[in-house]
């Protein structure tokens, strides 16, 4: 526990942020909960001006304050259409941060967070003893989507539909990579991300298959860690730095011009969390940071503005009968970094699929990490707005560039019984390659 004194410290260093909110209530039309409650403490305007106070409210309820912090989906979607260019995100996390260092973590957090995450190789075995079993406790659901539900009724699980653990995660099917550059003259590094390493490796696999394709290098090390959004979104600093040193020492090995993720999510915290809350560390890791900060790329952004063959892969005509897909615009990928073209890119260089817009297609999914897990129903309420304009388009395909998305879109549609296949977009695009 942090003394009263350092909190002090700390929230004085968020007071010029916070002073630039002029209260004018812009935050509620685009916040996704305050939708669904209606109330001025879930919205960012109600949550600035708690924090306000919050020195003397410490003292009073530092348990509800942490409560109504934590209850934000961290999408952006406030800090994206604020005029006075409040950054809400930045605010919110560093103040989690402070009050999980004045409380401590909760024992589950603890648990998770510092005795599994923390340590990449014990994470990964925990991984793989849950894929031997799940199906023990599991049973299929939908076939298209690929989900499953819990076999009997589980307190952790509830009615959720969820896509299992990869029988044999990405990490396992290709340990490290360390190839030179061909013709592109480019040499990646690829950083894999927790989910698409255990979830969806095929997605991983898709990547790696289009880097080949255009004849790129690619730098792969094992044994990568967790980017940390789930523990600084939590507010465990400790935990969150520890990740930051380890991928840095891991892709620090070797020399590339990029580094790439397929994962929305972790491209938003290596670029922007990354730098912003090792600002004050040392010069020789902050300086890593910030040069990796400024080399990584989303995939479709890679494809579309760093390789001009991508503009040669020429759509050929299909044989069969075209399919409707539509896209969904991650938080993390549009709102906080303003990657929304390439995607739909990717998706129309294969001509297998006819691209139809969704209505309001960067609108939140509604999963937020550790949210989903706290306040499942009104996430479900959030996510159900997101089928429906799935839904409208009618298209039997949705994509989404972000594996979280991928997986509250897949529950969400699930549940509401419709054969509607989620992918990534660089699967289409992988599968274009090889009709080539």
């Amino acid at each position: 526990m942090s003394s009263m004194k350092t909190l002090t410290k700390l929230m004085r260093e968020l007071e010029d942020q916070l002073v630039v909110c002029m209260r004018c209530g812009m935050c509620q039309a685009a916040c996704p909960l305050f939708a669904e409650t209606g109330r001025e403490s879930d919205v960012a305007r109600g949550k600035l001006a708690l924090l306000d106070g919050l020195m003397q409210e410490m003292f009073k309820n530092p348990k509800g304050v942490n409560e109504r912090l934590n209850k934000c989906l961290l999408c952006g979607s406030c800090a994206a259409n604020c005029p006075s260019g409040v950054n809400v995100l930045e605010i919110f996390i560093k103040a989690r941060a402070i009050l999980a260092g004045y409380m401590g973590l909760p024992p589950s957090k603890r648990v998770v967070l510092r005795g599994m995450l923390a340590h990449p190789d014990i994470f990964d075995q925990l991984a793989e003893w849950g894929a031997r079993f799940q199906k023990f406790f599991t049973k299929p659901v939908n076939a298209v989507i690929g989900t499953s539900c819990a076999r009997a009724v589980s307190p952790l699980i509830g009615n959720r539909h969820f896509r299992l653990l990869a029988e044999q995660p990405f990490h396992r099917m290709i340990p490290l990579l360390n190839t030179p550059p061909g013709s592109s003259g480019i040499r990646v590094a690829f950083y894999v991300g927790c989910l698409m390493d255990k979830i969806f490796p095929h997605v991983a696999q898709a990547v790696v298959d289009v880097l080949k394709y255009h004849e790129v290098g690619i730098f792969m090390p094992e044994d990568q860690g967790c980017c940390g959004i789930p523990a600084i979104s939590s507010g465990d600093t400790k935990t969150f730095n520890q990740l930051v040193r380890h991928n840095l020492e891991k892709f620090d090995a070797e020399d590339f011009d990029f580094l790439v993720t397929s994962c929305a999510t972790c491209t938003s915290t290596i670029k922007k969390v990354w730098p912003m809350m090792i600002r004050k560390d040392s010069g020789d890791i902050r300086d890593k940071v910030e040069t990796l900060a400024e080399k990584t790329l989303d995939i479709s952004q890679f494809l579309v503005s760093k390789i001009p063959s991508f503009g040669n892969v020429k759509s050929q005509a299909s044989d069969h009968e075209t399919i409707s897909v539509t896209y969904h615009d991650p938080c993390h990928l549009r709102k906080s970094l303003g990657v929304f073209a390439e995607p739909r890119a990717v998706i129309h260089a294969n001509s297998a699929y006819q691209f139809k817009e969704m209505p309001e297609p960067d609108r939140c999914c509604g999963l937020g990490g550790s949210f989903n897990l706290q306040y499942y129903d009104l996430s479900s309420d959030i996510g159900k707005r997101k089928r429906d304009n799935i839904a409208s388009t009618g298209c039997s395909v949705v994509t989404a560039g972000c594996p979280a998305c991928m997986i509250q879109i897949s529950d969400m549609l699930s549940k509401a019984g419709d054969s509607v296949a989620v992918k990534h977009p660089i699967e289409l695009y992988a599968e274009q390659l090889k009709r080539l």
